[in-house]
């Protein structure tokens, strides 16, 4: 896949709604493009994350506490907010099938923000929306 349409898809994730064409480059570049085959352990619950994907093909489980809650493909990511607190993972998630990634390390992205505070204004704007919408479901 080629790096336009890595962009591409990373525009598309809310997470990344605020950023420019130029910050999605950057993103895009401190990320790479990994295949794992089904069966492929992703996140286990629990564990310290400091990674996150993007999926570009195939299709995964997501199980908290051991029941399926969700399956996941092209364009959903997972694991996220380990890019920036390398908390522990909220679920567990393997392939289903096998997959095609974009990867993202926390350490390049942390990097990536120190380079580009406009970024990490962008991204605390997304996520702030994130937890606006997450008290609506849960107060009403």
């Amino acid at each position: 896949m080629s790096r336009a349409e890595h962009i591409s898809r990373l525009s598309e994730l809310e997470l990344f709604s605020g950023c420019s064409k130029k910050d999605l480059q950057h993103i895009a570049r401190a990320s790479d493009e990994i295949e794992v085959p089904a069966g492929t352990v992703l996140m286990e619950q629990g564990a310290v994350g400091q990674d996150a994907y993007v999926i570009l093909d195939g299709e995964a489980v997501v199980r908290r506490g051991g029941r399926k809650i969700a399956t996941v493909g092209p364009g959903d990511s997972i694991g996220e907010l380990a890019l920036l607190d390398h908390g522990p993972r909220t679920a567990y998630v393997e392939a289903t099938t096998d997959m095609r990634l974009l990867h993202l390390n926390s350490r390049a992205f942390k990097g990536l923000l120190a380079e580009t505070p406009a970024l990490s204004l962008k991204l605390l704007g997304a996520l702030a929306s994130r937890v606006r919408d997450l008290d609506r479901k849960i107060y009403g």
